[in-house]
């Protein structure tokens, strides 16, 4: 169940306009009719036109798909992107996959859509779909803190990826979240290429219906133009299930879309085209939107979405934008989109990161190993970013949860700086402003996240960023001890957690490692 409060939101009209609304009901039309008495005569009660709450239902328009489940069997006995056994044990979470069903809906543009994303639409047409849906939940429903994260999952690959699970995790299971993953677009499900197909360490592409037959041979999604209602209709699904609940009772308070990559540039479109219509989602997460547009409403109308997007600062909703140095200038560069922080609309651009890095690397491959033990990423080169992405986005995950349950906007960050067309980076090589942390400004590494020198068969590798250690002279000349070492730490990451982009915890974490880490010796 969801509670009022939370599925609500307030509208204002006045008594006037309900007044005119009722007279229209009842077949009048503001002429001559006198039946009904005069409307705003003199000495009428000046209360007639002040504003009144009406109170309207979050997202009840969005048309309420089938649930069936929790599904069990097929070939392989386990669902695609399985939850990985360690984190179910040390969290204590359970995970469950679900079918929905329904009549999903198209939009179409209206009007030009301009930089500033205030973009109309309308629906056009509706077709039939089938897809899934991944729950992960406390077992103990005493420990759900309230907050449902719906994750539009990735397909640039070519199937279904939990790329935003994979970097913080940690944060959504030790504090009680739940986790949903939406199979909201074609290719994952239907098969065939992504943007960019092949996984590293995978010899094929794996969408659902060629993963298990058996288990998802009855799914069918009519294509992209359709994505857009069928992630409304998932968090329909969680608010007002029809049939089985895949909740299992929870009394939601927040629900809030979160999408990394490409699904971020669907997230753009989906947060100033479709929002407005559907308003079923209470705040979002666009996680490493690539480029500075969104995606195409429809396949026919592709024209419409401009060069350049920006996420439009008239919502009364949350919209959280986290970027990190890929981004930048990849794909023509998100810097291109770049905005001025508002009461609605943040955006973190961190020091250090790359689009996916080594802790991505990690959990994918422990969800993968849970039906093949033999994976291997096959990953060489220089190493893999292992730079604070996660760390960050822990407290990103914490500060936007807050601010749309009603507290104060996360705290504002400063672009990372850029000379022409790249980011300027200090004698050390890591970038210069941006969300700072220890990792920048105490380094013992260079950490990029643009670099193209990670060797792997798969089209992922430039994404992957890198880390290069810094030689024993480089850590000599910034840390004559392991004291002076310790402390800039220690200095840093208070800083960091004071700013909010650090978590109190973490910030414990990374002193302790320091004061445990050979460094100088």
């Amino acid at each position: 169940m969801i509670s009022t409060t939370a599925r609500s939101v307030r509208r204002w009209t006045s008594l006037a306009m309900m007044g005119v609304l009722a007279l229209a009901a009842c077949g009048g039309d503001g002429g001559d009719d006198t039946s009904g008495g005069d409307i705003g005569t003199e000495g009428e009660d000046d209360a007639a036109t002040e504003p009144v709450e009406v109170e309207v239902s979050r997202g009840e328009k969005v048309a309420a798909p089938l649930v069936t489940g929790p599904v069990a069997g097929g070939r392989r006995g386990l669902p695609f992107n399985p939850l990985p056994a360690g984190l179910a044990e040390e969290y204590g979470y359970i995970e469950e996959e679900f079918l929905i069903a329904g009549e999903a809906t198209t939009y179409a543009p209206e009007g030009d859509w301009g930089e500033d994303g205030e973009w109309a639409a309308s629906p056009t047409q509706t077709a039939p779909y089938r897809t899934r849906i991944l729950v992960r939940r406390p077992a103990d429903a005493e420990a759900f803190n309230g907050t449902v994260v719906v994750e539009w999952l990735n397909v640039t690959t070519g199937m279904d990826l939990d790329n935003g699970f994979a970097l913080a995790s940690d944060e959504l299971l030790r504090d009680g979240y739940v986790w949903v993953g939406a199979s909201v677009q074609q290719v994952s499900i239907e098969g065939g290429d992504g943007l960019f197909p092949g996984f590293p360490g995978l010899d094929e592409v794996l969408a659902l219906k060629e993963w298990d037959p058996e288990r998802y041979g009855d799914l069918d999604h009519p294509g992209d133009d359709y994505s857009y209602d069928i992630y409304s209709q998932v968090a329909q699904a969680l608010r007002r299930p029809e049939g089985a609940d895949p909740l299992d009772g929870l009394a939601v308070q927040q629900i809030i879309a979160s999408g990394e990559s490409q699904s971020a540039m669907f997230m753009v479109t989906y947060v100033n085209a479709v929002h407005p219509i559907a308003d079923i989602y209470d705040g979002f997460l666009l996680h490493s939107r690539v480029g500075p547009t969104g995606w195409s409403l429809a396949q026919d109308a592709a024209d419409a979405t401009p060069a350049v997007a920006r996420i439009r600062t008239d919502l009364s909703d949350p919209v959280m934008q986290f970027q990190t140095e890929t981004e930048l200038f990849a794909f023509g560069g998100f810097v291109g989109a770049r905005q001025p922080d508002t009461e609605q609309v943040r955006t973190w651009e961190v020091a250090g990161t790359a689009h996916i890095d080594q802790r991505w690397m990690d959990n994918e491959a422990d969800s993968i190993r849970a039906w093949d033990e033999s994976y291997s990423p096959d990953v060489s080169g220089c190493p893999v970013n292992d730079g604070p992405q996660t760390l960050v986005l822990r407290a990103a995950w914490a500060e936007l949860t807050q601010w749309v349950g009603g507290s104060d906007p996360p705290a504002q960050a400063e672009p990372i700086e850029v000379d022409d067309d790249a980011i300027a980076r200090d004698q050390h090589g890591n970038a210069q402003g941006g969300v700072r942390t220890p990792a920048v400004d105490a380094p013992i590494a260079r950490l990029s996240g643009e670099d193209d020198c990670v060797q792997t068969a798969s089209p992922l590798g430039p994404f992957l960023g890198s880390t290069t250690p810094f030689d024993q002279a480089t850590l000599e000349s910034l840390y004559p001890t392991h004291q002076d070492y310790v402390e800039a730490v220690r200095v840093a990451t208070r800083t960091a957690v004071d700013a909010g982009f650090l978590l109190s915890a973490d910030g414990g974490a990374i002193i302790d490692e320091a004061e445990q880490a050979p460094i100088p010796e």
